[in-house]
């Protein structure tokens, strides 16, 4: 079960900002007759990922589903022509899923939703809802087709993949157990189910997560991997074929810089407060940061100041926040020089720990600004490593004492890595919109506006990526509220009026929900 407490937000702050009545949308259609132009949306097809299926909180559930942004659109294409629009809904408003995997064992595969169950000190207490309440994945097998194939955890290449809806295929990960609800067969892939239908019109939002998992993971390519760019556009440019076999006008839309998500944005690099060492207790949290000091930052700050890398580790403070602990694999690996250095310290402590400092803190620095911490690591900052016989166990407090592994936190040359990586799909996204004359979506920039202190304006009211109080992103700090949802709506929708000479009147994301408080 996952449990977050933000400390960096207050009550006070969660509450939408009213601006004047501006609205930033230069394309509204409201004083015009809604007209098809040239396109034919009688039958809409929405292909993409959780984005798409409008996933929110960490879950697919309900209410969700019905603020998701395809099903937006499709209520005002029926303006113009549009046809009825069917979603693949799940069981209930928890979300989560349950897999029988033999007589009596049906374990939860996929959590239910976040939400806010209270506050501490001020600060939202984020836990998962009705854990083990969830949908059976074997009972609720639907019968489609369906308009919304937005498939969460889908990469470009799984829409492409057969079999990705065989629920044998869930537990060696071959299949997507959110396709096995509503894939016509389990052999087929996503793409072929989507040509079945013979769409007249068509909305692509995939490739976030062929960065995304990665990101979130740390950028540790043993739980997560970067798909290249070169294999990104063999996929897509297969993927865009098929889908131009059926003739269908359409929509397509980049993938946002992994830097504008609160997902990525929120945790500060420096907690560690004396509050914080402290649980609370100051007092507590000085005698904390004064046993650090001597034992693990003292001694090492001096050692590595020896070696020409005194910056790396400094002293905590008790009046200052205090950044985590990391480890580093881009910077120079002093193991095997702070080993000698402790061994010829001439303290007994040192000198009995000394392989173990240089096997531990080798490339390990304090976190600082350039570095993001991913909102999961919140949860793991304190949290016991397993440490060898005879350390002492005060070393093993994860980003306090013990520097955090890869997957906690991403370092400039990673956050490069993939935005650079980004760059390389929206050229090959980009260039496949202009090739066949399909709609286009700049997401990346939208997305980069909301995370600009500026935000994003509807009828007054200001939306920013700021988590919890912006009122775009949901619980999970990845996902769009249905607020979030309106406002890509109109991006798409906004798109469409200007290629397909149409003028689809545009939602009103004031209308939908947003993060929903105690």
């Amino acid at each position: 079960m996952k449990k977050i407490i933000i400390s960096t937000i207050a009550v006070s702050a969660l509450l939408f900002t009213v601006t004047s009545c501006k609205t930033d949308f230069d394309t509204d259609v409201k004083d015009m007759q809604p007209s098809k132009g040239n396109a034919d949306f009688s039958k809409y097809v929405a292909l993409g990922n959780s984005l798409t299926s409008g996933y929110r909180d960490g879950a697919l559930y309900v209410d969700g589903q019905n603020e998701s942004y395809p099903s937006m659109m499709a209520q005002q294409m029926k303006l113009v022509g549009g046809g009825d629009f069917k979603q693949p809904l799940m069981g209930d408003n928890n979300g989560g899923l349950l897999l029988a995997v033999a007589p009596g064992v049906t374990p939860q595969i996929q959590d239910t939703k976040l939400y806010i169950k209270g506050f501490v000190d001020g600060a939202p207490d984020i836990s998962n809802i009705n854990n083990n309440k969830a949908t059976n994945l074997v009972n609720t097998v639907l019968k489609g087709p369906f308009n919304n194939m937005g498939v969460p955890g889908a990469k470009v290449a799984h829409l492409l993949a057969p079999k990705y809806g065989d629920v044998a295929g869930i537990i060696p990960k071959t299949a997507n157990p959110y396709f096995v609800r509503f894939a016509s067969s389990p052999t087929v892939s996503v793409i072929d189910d989507f040509v079945s239908q013979n769409p007249t019109f068509f909305s692509l939002w995939i490739g976030n997560n062929d960065a995304l998992l990665y990101a979130l993971a740390g950028a540790d390519s043993s739980v997560e991997t970067l798909t290249p760019p070169a294999q990104f556009k063999t996929y897509y440019d297969l993927l865009i074929s098929k889908i131009d076999a059926t003739k269908a006008k359409g929509v397509i839309a980049n993938i946002p810089s992994v830097t504008s998500i609160p997902s990525l944005t929120t945790i500060p690099t420096n907690p560690l407060t004396a509050a914080v060492l402290g649980k609370g207790n100051v007092a507590v949290g000085e005698a904390t940061i004064d046993d650090l000091n001597k034992n693990v930052y003292g001694p090492l700050s001096q050692i590595l100041a020896g070696l020409g890398a005194g910056d790396r580790i400094k002293p905590l403070s008790k009046s200052a926040a205090n950044p985590l602990l990391i480890k580093d694999e881009s910077i120079t690996n002093l193991g095997a020089q702070i080993t000698v250095a402790a061994a010829n310290s001439g303290n007994p402590t040192l000198v009995m720990l000394a392989p173990y400092l240089g096997a531990t803190y080798g490339q390990a620095r304090q976190a600082k600004s350039g570095d993001l911490i991913p909102l999961t690591t919140k949860a793991a900052i304190g949290s016991v490593e397993t440490l060898p016989a005879g350390i002492p166990a005060s070393l093993g407090a994860r980003g306090v004492s013990y520097p955090f592994a890869d997957k906690y936190v991403l370092i400039p040359s990673e956050i490069k890595e993939i935005n650079d990586a980004i760059d390389a799909y929206n050229v090959v996204i980009k260039a496949a919109a202009t090739a066949k004359g399909y709609a286009f979506v700049d997401a990346n920039a939208k997305l980069k506006k909301l995370a600009d202190d500026s935000g994003i304006s509807w009828d007054g009211v200001k939306y920013t990526a700021k988590f919890v109080s912006g009122g775009a992103f949901s619980l999970d700090g990845v996902h769009l509220t249905g607020r979030g949802y309106g406002v890509i709506a109109n991006e798409f929708i906004s798109a469409i009026n200007s290629t397909y000479n149409s003028s689809i009147p545009l939602v009103n994301p004031n209308n939908y929900s947003g993060v929903t408080l105690p």
